[in-house]
């Protein structure tokens, strides 16, 4: 099984510990995204509450943060251990999630580095340069997690077809002429 082993308990202690190390990036990007603002004397205040993509970043971090504890722990329970599919689809469905708030916070900061001229939309880190690089910040922990979170779906995946054969494979006309 290449550098796992052959233990399943090495891919277990490797799930256990990347759910426990993803909750530390998603609180942080939570905290540095909720604290963000910046005012500026010309074009006004600018806070995390005036942003929604910010908040659906904040959000989906809550619930893969909350969801990653609470798998960590429950990956120990014998109970819940049996139930591959459960972990399999919520760390899909997770993973997905994440990488939408992550393109959508992307292409936030996409907007305010360059603006759009053809909409006539500025700049607008060149005035609020604190706010953007603090966002920015959020935004480089929440691709962190996001890579983890993606890692921990392959990890639930191969947990769950795993115990699968592969297809069968009829013998092609070489083979039998052989």
């Amino acid at each position: 099984m290449g550098i796992l082993g052959s233990d399943a308990s090495n891919l277990q202690k490797l799930d256990f510990y990347i759910r426990l190390f993803v909750v530390p990036f998603n609180i942080a990007s939570i905290w540095i995204a909720l604290t963000t603002k910046q005012d500026n004397p010309t074009y006004g205040n600018l806070e995390f509450k005036d942003f929604i993509g910010l908040k659906y970043m904040v959000f989906i971090s809550a619930i893969c943060g909350g969801y990653a504890l609470f798998a960590a722990v429950s990956s120990w329970l014998k109970c819940l251990l049996t139930k591959a599919w459960l972990f399999f689809i919520t760390d899909q469905v997770l993973a997905y999630l994440m990488m939408s708030s992550m393109a959508a916070q992307g292409e936030f900061l996409y907007l305010a580095y360059n603006g759009d001229r053809v909409v006539s939309w500025s700049q607008a880190c060149d005035s609020y340069g604190e706010f953007c690089s603090r966002v920015k910040l959020a935004l480089s922990l929440h691709v962190i997690a996001v890579c983890c979170f993606l890692v921990l779906a392959v990890i639930s995946a191969y947990r769950v077809f795993r115990k699968f054969d592969p297809p069968f494979d009829p013998p092609s006309s070489k083979d039998a002429e052989q």
